[in-house]
This record gives C-alpha cells, structure tokens and sequence, in this order.
C-alpha cells in the first residue's frame, strides 16, 4: 500500500486566552468553535481560574515569560493565520501581547476585552484597562466589547456598575467612535445588556461609520461564554479569507444558533453548544 500524502494544514489561529475548567468560556471555548468551523486551534494560556457556571472565584495569571515562550514556540513552528485574544490576567501579559503582535503586522487580531465575568466578578483592573487601551487596541483588527465594556474601556465610569445610567447613558456610536481613535480598525458593539426588544450588534470602521446593524431575538436565560464564542467565530472567518463584514454576519449567526441550542450542564448560566450542527445531524453527541 502507497504511503498517504500528507494533507494540506486547516488554518491555524493563536488564541490567548485563560483556561475555564466548566468548559463554558476562555481557551475551552475557543478550541471548540474554531474546531467547529475546520480551524486548527492553538493555544496560549494566560491564567487558570476557579470557576464554574455560577462565577469565577479565583485567577491565576501565568508568568508573561511563560506567555510569550508558549507564543514564541508555537509562531516559530506554524503558520498562523488570525489572533484572537480573550482574558489576559495581567498587565505584564499585556505588554508581552502587544509586542508578540507587533511581529505580524498583517495577521487579523480579534480581540474580546473580558473586564468581568456574567455574575459581575472584576477580571481586568484600571491598569490594565490602560494597556488594553494603549498597547492592544493600537493592533487589534475587530474589538468585539459587549455595550458595558465598550462604556468602560471609552473611559466612562458608570460602566463599572451593573446596569448603564438609565438617565444619561454615554451613545454606544461615542463609545465606538472612540475605541476607533484609539487604534483598532472595526468595533463589534453586542447589545445583549441593553435594554431593547431584540438584541443588536452594531459593526463600525474607521472612516466608515456604521457598517452593518443586524438585530437577533432575545433568548431567555444567561449564557455563560458567548462572547468568546462570537470572537473565536469571527478569527475563524478571517482564517478562512472571509472579508470582515461576512466573518461579522456568518459568526453571529453561529453563535446565536449554539446560544438557541445551549444547555444548562450545572447550577448556573447555559452554555452555548458549539457542536449544535452535529447534533443536528444525528451525529456522535445523539449517540
């Protein structure tokens, strides 16, 4: 029997992100949609938590020379094709970040600023607020914030609460408006925290404006790791060549499928089910 040819690489994308041991969101999310869309996922891990679908209890930032040792090792060996970065867990794995980016100017970074969990537990201090604001969005190609992390990274300070000033909320457009200033080329604001019959993502450019607003139906309950699956989603689609306005739209689509089709595994938030085709289909996860 003739050897197999060896078959050509799916394309690969770098994730920094934590690890969540529930499975629900950080590194674990990401292996699983950029696996679902045919990706070859590598991994950088940035913290370890303690946490479960209810909240996080604990983080544990990795030492930034181990961050950029995993990094360095895994870009001298492969071919990446997209960036895309999740929580960071220190100011120092920031800085390391940043500067291992600098190297590849033109590979697509999607960055998810995580400030906090869904139960409200702090994640990202003003430091490092700052850095992300400083060294981060300066390289990042899409930010993809929810309405209260596009509020708090803008550098209003009502978003560090709960709910937006009702009275005089800061303009998610402002809020867009300035995170473009500050570097990145698109913003994805999600509308999940604000208050509106359906839920709506607006997509902004530098010297473009508003680029597309596409609204989705409001599904009951909290899903804990959407936005990771939304980003990993939108790294998928430009791996895969898709110009961003498509990537934008088809990973949006995708993650409100996997949040329609998600499972409550524990004794809080439901979990996004990436692997919802597959199951559609009758195939291993019916078995």
């Amino acid at each position: 029997m003739l050897p197999r040819s060896p078959q050509q690489s799916p394309p690969i994308v770098l994730t920094f992100a934590a690890s969540d041991p529930s499975g629900g969101a950080g590194i674990q999310a990401d292996l699983m949609t950029l696996s679902s869309f045919g990706c070859h996922p590598l991994t950088v891990t940035t913290a370890l938590t303690v946490q479960d679908t209810v909240g996080v209890g604990c983080v544990l930032a990795i030492d930034s020379d181990c961050v950029e040792d995993q990094a360095r090792t895994l870009l001298e060996d492969m071919p990446v094709a997209a960036f895309k970065i999740g929580l960071l867990g220190s100011i120092e794995n920031i800085v390391v970040i940043a500067e291992i980016l600098a190297d590849y100017p033109g590979l697509p970074v999607v960055l998810d600023p995580v400030l906090a969990s869904g139960r409200g537990d702090e994640l990202a201090d003003e430091e490092m607020i700052v850095g992300l604001r400083e060294l981060l969005l300066p390289l990042t190609t899409i930010l993809t914030p929810n309405s209260l992390e596009a509020r708090r990274l803008a550098g209003d300070d009502r978003a560090a609460e709960d709910e937006p000033d009702e009275a005089s909320p800061v303009p998610l457009a402002h809020c867009a408006q300035t995170l473009l200033d500050l570097g990145c080329e698109y913003v994805l604001l999600t509308g999940t925290h604000e208050n509106t019959a359906r839920v709506v993502n607006d997509l902004y450019g530098q010297r473009l404006g508003l680029v597309r607003s596409d609204a989705w139906d409001r599904l009951p309950g909290s899903y804990h790791g959407s936005g990771c699956t939304l980003a990993s989603a939108i790294a998928a689609h430009l791996a895969r060549g898709l110009s961003i306005d498509a990537a934008v739209w088809a990973a949006q689509e995708y993650t409100w499928q996997t949040l329609a089709a998600g499972f409550r595994p524990g004794m809080g938030q439901y979990i996004p089910d990436r692997f919802y085709q597959t199951r559609l289909r009758g195939g291993a996860l019916d078995a």
